[in-house]
């Protein structure tokens, strides 16, 4: 990492710049002044997902989910977890799909849920079905070694 990293505020979506070395320590928003790590995922849409993705410098896993879809209900949970666990080294967003059908058909959802890993602006991995947060940790951290 290097000594300075970009984080997309999940609250007003503001880029910030911040010292690797203060991750750790609940940095704020200098726009909104509130917290940069909540331990929950960002709800993102088509107008913020490109920011998230393309200008953090922190991994982000989305997990693309429709209202309706079962094992996504069951999993939400799971995945709020798993936010508590990997934050602040990775950004947890969250994609419904159902109200954000062009970006589904953007990243070629076939089956939800799906989780996607970005870094540096592009995917890296890729992982269909219902997981529990224990999965989804291990998951993300055996795909960023």
């Amino acid at each position: 990492m290097s000594d300075t990293l970009n984080i997309v505020c999940p609250h007003c979506h503001a880029v910030n710049r911040v010292p690797s070395v203060r991750l750790d320590q609940h940095p704020n928003c200098g726009k909104c002044h509130r917290p940069l790590f909540t331990g929950h995922p960002v709800a993102l849409t088509a107008a913020t997902f490109g920011k998230h993705i393309e200008r953090s410098d922190i991994p982000v896993l989305v997990d693309f989910w429709a209202p309706w879809c079962g094992p996504c209900k069951m999993m939400a949970p799971q995945f709020e977890q798993a936010a508590r666990v990997l934050e602040p080294r990775v950004r947890l967003g969250k994609v419904d799909t159902e109200a954000e059908q062009m970006l589904g058909a953007q990243y070629g959802i076939r089956s939800i849920p799906t989780l996607v890993l970005f870094s540096g602006g592009r995917e890296i991995a890729r992982q269909a079905g219902a997981m529990g947060a224990q999965d989804i940790v291990r998951w993300v951290q055996a795909q960023l070694r």
